[in-house]
Parts: C-alpha cells; structure tokens; sequence
C-alpha cells in the first residue's frame, strides 16, 4: 500500500529509485533499469545534472536540433531547437530556407526594460505617503548601491523607481513599482535582491516619519518580487518581398496566396479561439530556442501571452499586410533572456547551443528567439492556406506511430513505402501494420 515517507530529500538517489520502483510500480526491476538507462555514463555531468533540481532520479531527455539556412540582418546562422514535437524543426528550417532567397529576417530589439515591484498596505493618507516616497527615493538607490555596483558597471542597474496608488483595486493596496535593465543577464536574482532591500528601507524609515501617525508607520510589506510581465521588452523580427517572389511550386499564384495568408492572421487578430492556437505556432519556435539556450520558458510563456491580451482581448502576435505590391510579416514580443548566469554556463549542451549562434549578446538572442517564432508561424499559416496542416505534420509524426507498434527495419521500408502515396493516420497505419503481420 502507498504511504508518506519522511526525509526523502535527504536520501541517496539509489535509495530514492529503490523506494518509488517498490512503491509504485508491479516491476520494480525493470523501473530501476530504466531509470538508470537514462544516467549520463560520465558521473561528472550526471553529478550537474542531479544538481539542478531536488529529489533528481534520472534525465528526461528531448530531442536537440538544428534549423540550418537563417539569414538575420544579412548573416546566415543556425538555430538550436529543443523541443519533442513532429515537424516543429522542419517547418522552421523550410521557412528559413524560403526567406534566405528573399531578403531573409529583420530583427529589432526595441527595449530591453525589465519590472519588479514591492507589494504592500498601507492604511493611511496618500498624500503624505508620497511626501515620505520623495523623501526616501534617493534613499532606496543609495542603500542597494552594494548590489547594483557590477551591474553598473555593465551598463546596468536601476532605472527608475515609481510609487503606484492601487487602493481603487484593493484596500490600502501600494506598491514600488521599479524599471531595470540587466544587460545580458536575465536579472531574476539581482531584481529580487534590490526590491528585497527597497522593502526593508521602506519598512524601516516609515517607522522614523514623523509625519506619519502609528497606524500609517505600520507598512505592510506584503511581498517583493519581479514581474516575468515586460512589455517594454520588446524585440521585433520581420519579413517582406515583392509579391511576385512568394512564388514557388507550393505558391502557383503570389497574390492569392498573400491575400489568404492575411485574412489567416487577421482571423487570428480578432477571434480568440484562433490567436491562442496561432500563438501555440509561434511559441513552438521560440520556446524551443528558450530552452536550448538554457533560458526559461514558462517565464517568456507567461510573459508573451500576457503581452497577446494587453487590448483587453487576447489577439494574435503577428500581422501581415501588403502595401505599394510589397507582402510584409511580423511580430512583436516581448522576451526577458540571458546568456550569463544560471543554466547558461552550467549546463553542457547550452553552452554548446549558445557557443552555435556564436555567444549572442542577450539583445542578439532576443533576435534569434523573435525569428525563430516568426519562422515557424510563416510555416504554419503557408500549409495552412494552401495543403494544410497535416499534410506534413503527419508524414513528421509517421516516425513516432512506427516505433509505438515497435516494427522491425523491414516493416518500417514497407509502411513508409505505402504511405508515400496513402494518407497517414494512427488507425490507418496500425491497420496496415496488422496487414503486414498476418
């Protein structure tokens, strides 16, 4: 029967592995042997990677690939992908390799302004708890002056700091709202150490305020954190050609194509069930390039769709139009990454996928992060408009229904033999599989 244990983070991994096969499963011998099939033969990086999180009892690998032929701002690169799903790096390739031709991707990094804000109540008269925010701003930069310093000399540091009044949102509700920039890092660490040590100043010379009473002294300090919302870090990636050169075997007539693709995203514009779907398009490819360069991926998720619903209704994040004969695609997003500190000097294969777009600079990789989404929605919305969706989708995903029925190399010639001309679908390839076995 299940039951709690105590102390398991304390235990060795081999005791953790031996506890959970035992409980869990009717073979343990065979978890066991998994789970271990899946430990990095050199101990020393299997060490880091027990490292990265608590209670680690095995890696959990996804597929690392490469999406070749991307021309940004007139430079050819190769972009990293991590990610599990069929199709995702062939679409983004193949869009790569149609704008090579074409003038290739634009990228803009607009802003790189990142927030954080201390949260807390304050039960009293605002206005003199503006007089005291004046009174103690400078204050606030002085006494984070030890955190701030290497920042600074980056190029870094904090921005602006600013008093919010949300007491029509939530009683006695204020915060300190502060602005940041972090270079090349992505700043968690240094954001939440400064707006720890605002709370505490703030806290501190309230007390001394002798323009405060002693219930307006009590400030409240409910929490201090940075916000993984940053629209004002943003980066713009694009592309765009003569109409006439959309053409190609998939694209017989330019204009009709570009007129469909449109209405395809102005659809996506104003219809929420569409943007969340086209969006999840985007967010294939930048996630997977998030998460090869050791970033963090539910943070930049958040963030984005966020971003997708600042107009009060969330809304695709591209656009497209066609002006003077001229078909242009782009999309604006914001992006908090870094490429110092955290996973990005620890773990291997990051270093490895940083040190292939050449060690960007944290803008740079904003870029590559920003095409990589534009790519694959392009992708998307030309099978789309013209064979579909799963035309290619599924020729992708034709691998993985193969190795579910476990077929033999000689099985595996005779499905992708007859499925060249007949459509793809599990049943349809289980049923001929059974054809094969009888």
């Amino acid at each position: 029967m299940n039951k709690a244990i105590s102390g398991f983070s304390k235990l060795p991994k081999e005791e953790k592995i031996q506890w959970i096969a035992n409980q869990y499963f009717s073979k343990p011998l065979e978890a066991l042997a998994l789970l271990k099939n899946y430990w990095n033969t050199d101990e020393k990086i299997q060490k880091l990677h027990d490292e990265f999180i608590e209670n680690t009892i095995t890696n959990f690998y996804i597929p690392l690939g490469v999406a070749p032929n991307f021309l940004i701002n007139g430079k050819f690169s190769t972009i990293p992908m991590a990610i599990e799903e069929s199709s995702v790096v062939a679409a983004a390739a193949k869009a790569a390799n149609f704008w090579s031709t074409r003038g290739g991707f634009k990228a803009t990094v607009i802003n790189t302004e990142k927030i954080g804000q201390v949260h807390f109540l304050y039960k009293g008269d605002a206005s003199k708890l503006n007089a005291f925010f004046s009174q103690i701003k400078s204050q606030l930069y002085d006494e984070t002056a030890s955190i701030t310093t290497n920042m600074q000399k980056r190029g870094g540091g904090i921005l602006d700091i600013i008093l919010n009044d949300k007491t029509h949102l939530m009683p006695n509700y204020f915060q300190l709202h502060a602005t940041f920039e972090t270079k090349d890092s992505m700043g968690a660490n240094f954001i939440n150490s400064c707006l720890e040590q605002f709370a505490k100043t703030l806290k501190e010379e309230a007390c001394h305020y002798n323009l405060f009473n002693e219930d307006e002294k009590d400030i409240e300090v409910v929490m201090s954190i940075l916000s993984n919302y940053v629209p004002n870090c943003i980066v713009r990636a694009e592309v765009s050609c003569p109409l006439s050169d959309l053409q190609e075997k998939q694209i017989p007539n330019p204009e009709e194509f570009a007129q469909k693709f449109i209405q395809a995203v102005q659809i996506a514009e104003i219809e929420p069930y569409r943007a969340v779907t086209h969006n999840k398009g985007i967010m294939n490819g930048v996630d997977a390039v998030v998460l090869a360069t050791g970033n963090d991926f539910r943070a930049v998720e958040a963030g984005i769709h966020a971003y997708a619903s600042r107009n009060g209704q969330y809304s695709s994040l591209s656009h497209a139009k066609i002006e003077d004969g001229i078909f242009s695609f782009w999309l604006e997003i914001p992006l908090a990454l870094g490429t110092v500190g955290g996973l990005t000097s620890l773990h291997p294969l990051v270093k490895l996928s940083l040190e292939m777009l050449e060690n960007p600079s944290a803008k740079e990789l904003m870029q590559f992060v920003a095409v990589a989404g534009l790519a694959q929605n392009f992708a998307a919305l030309r099978s789309l408009t013209t064979t579909g969706i799963q035309e290619g989708h599924m020729k992708m995903h034709l691998n993985n229904i193969i190795n579910q029925f476990e077929a033999t190399d000689v099985e595996r010639m005779a499905i992708q033999k007859h499925f060249k001309k007949n459509t793809i679908s599990h049943s349809a390839v289980e049923n001929y599989i059974i054809s094969l076995r009888e």
